[in-house]
């Protein structure tokens, strides 16, 4: 089950850190590369952070989110982040399918991830995004910037 998140709510705000914590660390290793914005993020910038948040609930267990912010025509996925127990269950595809869907009056989607997060990569050209651009972020370290078309 899918439901918006409440990041005034300091429980929630917590499970959030902890599932992003733990996705963000995998990111970190495969891409060998830990000053991820996300992993420093606290209960404060998850609050003033101005995304919309949903989460991806199983039994009533918080397991993947995603948050985006919306300027003009274009929706801007800032994270997705899936507890490492909950890999490969499809549960990033519904979220995405869901903030896809969510909105009217979208015309492109952009999201970033490590050039080096092979399966993140894959994930999002499976899911009709392409390829824009790497972008260094320090020396040797890229992040690929996709967009989606509606």
């Amino acid at each position: 089950m899918i439901k918006e998140l409440d990041v005034k709510d300091k429980c929630i705000v917590e499970k959030i850190l902890d599932i992003q914590k733990a996705s963000y660390l995998v990111e970190a290793g495969i891409i060998g590369f830990y000053d991820i914005p996300t992993l420093r993020d606290t209960l404060e910038t998850i609050k003033e952070s101005g995304e919309s948040f949903y989460g991806y609930y199983l039994a009533e267990v918080l397991v993947g989110i995603i948050s985006f912010k919306i300027t003009e025509e274009i929706l801007d996925i800032h994270r997705i982040a899936i507890h490492p127990n909950f890999f490969r269950k499809g549960i990033a595809e519904k979220l995405l399918n869901f903030v896809e869907s969510l909105r009217t009056g979208i015309s492109k989607i952009i999201v970033t991830t490590g050039k080096e997060n092979i399966p993140a990569v894959r994930f999002y050209i499976k899911n009709g995004f392409k390829k824009v651009e790497d972008i260094e972020i320090k020396e040797g370290i890229y992040l690929t910037a996709f967009q989606k078309t509606l």
